[in-house]
């Protein structure tokens, strides 16, 4: 452990993309979000809002969709001022163009998504950020705390009393996408965790990401949906939800990822995708418009044949 003399990190830089990534992601930095880092953001589909306990993560996954997103080497900078953080969320309740608009959705109250840019579970053990955030949300019954994990250490968040208003989702993935996922738990213990949760009290969630079509996709995430409805077998009035989202990526994206994993099977193929622009004035590389509709009717008509009382919230 290290104490900073400024708020910068120093000797990050490798001799090559590579070594610079695997020095910044062994560094977790326990810093002090600054004002502009604490002021929540809009983030639709997901939530109302989103903001930040960290920014970075501890995973290694091949198509990590924070690539190029976050300046410098990918190092994980956990805030020590949370109340502060926390603060910034009541004066926002009500507002949002989701969850706060949404008649199929307003029970959840206006909705705060706490993972967009990083894993909050994945470093739980060492902040403790997360159970702090449920019991924030625990005594606000207009409001909703949303985080998305690839990890399973529950065991403390299963004990909190959070009041159903945390809503844990499990992203999860088919074998072969599984395989880009380093340092992640696997999926069944995922699943086992999401089940541990939704025991708990808990509303739940999967988030299926990235959807990709790769051989024989049908079946393999059949086989995904029908362990995840395993998974929720027996749970009492279980809530339920799914996010479904396909893979895409960024000419910047591919490049930053070219360099952290190069020798990953990951299709980034141009050729094969439709150019889209974002509401940000950039442009993503998406699968065609033909193949998406193939993909939403498949994962609409499975989900509602092995997971009948989950809602799906939307496919992008």
């Amino acid at each position: 452990m290290v104490e900073l003399r400024s708020n910068r990190l120093e000797g990050l830089r490798g001799a090559n993309e590579r070594e610079t990534y695997r020095r910044a992601k062994s560094t977790l930095a326990i810093t002090v979000a600054p004002p502009s880092a604490r002021r929540p953001q809009p983030i639709p589909p997901s939530a109302d809002w989103q903001f930040h306990l960290a920014r970075g993560c501890p995973a290694h996954c091949q198509y990590c969709y924070l690539a190029g997103s976050l300046p410098g080497p990918p190092v994980t900078r956990a805030y020590a001022n949370l109340d502060e953080i926390l603060a910034e969320l009541p004066p926002l309740e009500g507002q949002g163009t989701v969850t706060s608009r949404q008649r199929a959705r307003a029970h959840e109250g206006t909705t705060f998504e706490a993972s967009c840019y990083t894993d909050p579970l994945g470093i739980e053990h060492l902040t403790g950020s997360l159970a702090a955030a449920v019991r924030f949300f625990a005594g606000r019954p207009q409001s909703a705390l949303r985080f998305t994990t690839k990890y399973d250490a529950v065991e403390d968040l299963a004990q909190l009393v959070h009041g159903a208003r945390t809503r844990a989702r499990f992203s999860v993935n088919t074998r072969q996408a599984a395989g880009m996922e380093g340092g992640t738990a696997p999926v069944q213990a995922r699943l086992e965790a999401m089940r541990r949760l939704a025991m708990a009290g808990y509303p739940v969630g999967l988030t299926i990401a990235p959807i990709m079509p790769i051989e024989d996709w049908k079946t393999a995430y059949a086989e995904l949906l029908e362990a995840a409805g395993n998974a929720v077998e027996g749970v009492e009035d279980v809530d339920l939800t799914v996010e479904l989202i396909t893979h895409r990526f960024t000419d910047t994206s591919k490049n930053v990822l070219r360099g952290w994993y190069p020798g990953s099977k990951l299709e980034m193929d141009e050729s094969r995708r439709t150019l889209k622009r974002t509401r940000f004035g950039g442009s993503k590389h998406v699968y065609p418009k033909e193949l998406m509709r193939e993909m939403r009717a498949f994962f609409e008509g499975e989900i509602a044949g092995r997971l009948p009382s989950a809602t799906v919230l939307y496919f992008t």
